[in-house]
Order: C-alpha cells, then sequence, then structure tokens
C-alpha cells in the first residue's frame, strides 16, 4: 500500500534537512538589496539578488539592533551573514540573517543617481519651469498598465470627485524591456491630443520594478512635453526621476488622481454655503439701500417745488396779512394822531377864534388891521365873522387907553 503524507509533514522533513546541513547553518552572501520593508514589529523584509537569482531574507529585530549599524535601502549592495532554513508554514526557504555590512551601491542605484545628477544640472527639476495643475480640467490622459489596481482606483476616484471629467488611458507596459519606451510615446501622444492633464504612474515596487520611470526616455518626454504632468509611482521611500521631472509629483496613481480632479461635492457645498452668505448679505445689504432710498425720497418729497411754493405761499399769505395788518395799525395810528393835529389846528385857527366872538379887520386890499391907527375915518374897511363879513365904514376913530378905537356903520357880507 501507498504510504500518504501531509503538507505538514514535507515542509518538517525538508526543514531538518536544511537544520543538518553544517554549510547552511553560518553563510556570507552578497547582493544587491530589493524590496526593503521595515515591519512594525521591527523585523526587516528584503531580497537579496544578483543579476540572475534573488533569495528572499529576514532580520529579527533581535538581531538588528546588534547585526545592522545604517538604514537599510533598496540599491545597497551588501554582504549578509545568517544560516538558510525553510520557513514550514508556507514551505518557502529563506536567508535569516544575523549580521550586514555595507559592500556598496547597487548597479542600479548608481545608475539612477548619476542620471539624476546630471538631468538636475541640465535644469530639468527647476522649479521655474514647472507647470501649474488646471484648476478644473475636462480631460485627462492616463499612461499606465491596462490591468492592474492603479487604473481601476483612478477610475473609482475620479467618478467620486467628478463624474464629468473624461479619462482617456494610454496603456502601457510599466516594467521590464521596452516600458520606458512606451511610457514615453504615451506623454508624447496626449501632449498633441489636447488633454488637460496626464498622470503617469503604477502601484508601488522595487527599484527594478519602478526602473521604467528612471529612464532618459521618460525624463526628456516629461520635460518636453507642453502639458502639465503628475508622476505617481507609488513609492513613498524613494523618488523616481519620472517624479522629479514631472510638474507635480503623488506619492500613488490614486493620490495623483485627487491631486489632478478637484472634488466638486465639496466645491458644490462651498458654493451653495457661498450662496447662502452672499445671499444673507445681499438682503442686508438691500435692506440698507431700502431704508436708504427711503429717507431720500421723504427728502426728496420734501424739497419738491409745489411742496416748497406752497410752503412759502403759506409763508407769503401770513406775511401778507401781518404787513396789511400792520399797515391797517399804522394807518389807524396815523388817522387817530392826524385827527388829533387836526383838533389842535382847529382850535387855533382864526376861523375857530371868530366863533368865539373875534372878528377880523383888513383893508379893501386885503391887508389886517391889527391897529385902530391904521383906520381912516370914512374910509371903509372890512371885517370878517365866523359865518360872514361885513364893510364898515368909521365915523370916528378913538384910542381906548393910549389905543385908537373904531366907531363906524357896518355892512354885512354873506
Amino acid at each position: 500500500m501507498k504510504h500518504i503524507f501531509s503538507v505538514t509533514q514535507i515542509n518538517s522533513y525538508i526543514h531538518r534537512i536544511f537544520e543538518s546541513d553544517y554549510a547552511l547553518k553560518k553563510i556570507y552572501l552578497k547582493g544587491e538589496v530589493s524590496n526593503c520593508k521595515y515591519h512594525s514589529s521591527g523585523h526587516i523584509y528584503f531580497t537579496l539578488k544578483d543579476e540572475k537569482s534573488a533569495l528572499r531574507c529576514v532580520m529579527f529585530s533581535s538581531d538588528r539592533y546588534k547585526g545592522l549599524t545604517f538604514h537599510l535601502e533598496d540599491g545597497q549592495l551588501i554582504e549578509a551573514c545568517g544560516n538558510i532554513s525553510v520557513y514550514e508554514q508556507t514551505g518557502t526557504y529563506q536567508m535569516y540573517v544575523r549580521k550586514i555590512e555595507l559592500s556598496g551601491a547597487g548597479e542600479l542605484y548608481i545608475r539612477y543617481e548619476q542620471l539624476k545628477q546630471e538631468l538636475a544640472q541640465k535644469g530639468y527639476f527647476d522649479f521655474e519651469r514647472k507647470k501649474p495643475l488646471p484648476p478644473y480640467p475636462e480631460k485627462i490622459g492616463i499612461v499606465t498598465a491596462l490591468t492592474g489596481a492603479a487604473i481601476e482606483d483612478i477610475k473609482s476616484i475620479a467618478k467620486r470627485r467628478n463624474p464629468s471629467v473624461q479619462l482617456y488611458l494610454y496603456p502601457s507596459k510599466v516594467q521590464g524591456e521596452g516600458a520606458a519606451a512606451q511610457i514615453a510615446r504615451g506623454i508624447r501622444y496626449f501632449d498633441t491630443a489636447g488633454v488637460d492633464i496626464i498622470i503617469i504612474g503604477r502601484g508601488g515596487g522595487s527599484i527594478e520594478d519602478l526602473w521604467a520611470f528612471n529612464e532618459i526616455e521618460v525624463a526628456d518626454a516629461i520635460y518636453y512635453a507642453d502639458t502639465p504632468i503628475i508622476s505617481g509611482t507609488g513609492h513613498e521611500i524613494d523618488m523616481t526621476i519620472a517624479d522629479y521631472c514631472a510638474d507635480v509629483r503623488a506619492a500613488t496613481p490614486s493620490a495623483a488622481c485627487e491631486l489632478a480632479i478637484p472634488d466638486m461635492t465639496s466645491f458644490y457645498t462651498r458654493m451653495h454655503n457661498y450662496q447662502e452668505v452672499f445671499g444673507t448679505l445681499l438682503q442686508q445689504k438691500l435692506m440698507l439701500m431700502y431704508g436708504k432710498t427711503a429717507l431720500l425720497e421723504r427728502q426728496l418729497e420734501a424739497q419738491r417745488p409745489d411742496k416748497k411754493l406752497m410752503s412759502h405761499q403759506l409763508v407769503y399769505e401770513r406775511l401778507e396779512g401781518r404787513l396789511q395788518q400792520a399797515i391797517r395799525d399804522k394807518y389807524q395810528s396815523r388817522q387817530q394822531q392826524f385827527t388829533r393835529y387836526v383838533d389842535r389846528l382847529s382850535a387855533l385857527s382864526p376861523t375857530s377864534r371868530l366863533r368865539g366872538g373875534y372878528v377880523f379887520a383888513q383893508t379893501k386890499e386885503g391887508n389886517p388891521l391889527t391897529s385902530a391907527g391904521q383906520i381912516e375915518k370914512e374910509n371903509p374897511f372890512f371885517i370878517t365873522f365866523s359865518d360872514g363879513q361885513a364893510e364898515v365904514m368909521p365915523v370916528s376913530v378913538k384910542k381906548n387907553k393910549n389905543k385908537e378905537v373904531c366907531h363906524g356903520k357896518n355892512k354885512i357880507f354873506n
């Protein structure tokens, strides 16, 4: 009968074989670091590789603080000391590193630094040449893989933030041979297609996975493009050459989409709030203007010519009445005064005296006779009474107490 083993039994058997091999208990390996990740527990997971092969490695936190004196990063060429064994749960073998020494920079890392310095000197990374993103784009070109999480995340975010934005995809390889050339062609295509923004990128990965974005072809395409470009390679720690050249760098393709497309929901909310505030301010302004208008209308009403004319007419009528009354009063006063003067003058007039028994004597020529000595005998003269005149013929003239007295015959004239 055949004997059937479990997976655990096989993995355990292989594990014992690795453990019993003396050559694998303490071994030194040289290679380039890739996919380096620091776990929250303190362990370090990475891959050690050369031109043809790769080996998974782990360095536990207990060994890290004794056997590692620098920060481990992708692209570094190191010498690792440890043992190789099998992780029974997954059936994979890996190197358990206890000590790491820096051997030198990896070949890709050296090429990366050389190209970065060269392009920096040429002005590819200058801030002054970076183009601003349009605030409300309508068309966005995306250069990335046809399948994968990046394009799906971009589509989801764009639909949520602004469904009216049109997305155009230029499917391209994002790693491996020919990827850089395809990415550069996609950039040049969209630069002449009339889109508002170009997004290039992919999900995270090792320096080898992202190497297409470190090629001079991609850098040139970005540098000479007239359309604003966002680079989102999904690599938080190190920036690619494309990140340095792009107008805007995003941590991930999703973040690139959020930078490119404004959130219209929040925009509409802000506009609604602005509308309410503006409406309130406008209402207050209108009420204030209505108040001012009403005041001006009242002032204008008070200044109307017919109103002012009526007011002046009333003033005129009052003044006219007062003037007429003053004239009447003055006339009456003057009339009374005149009457008094007339009475006084009448009392002093000769006629008034004549009524009291006095007479007025005068010659035929009309000259007054003021003395008896002016009368000649047998020479007539006239005397005037209050009610008439008489011609007198003097028959004798004598003086009374040294004054002459005239006696004569009278002839009365009415």
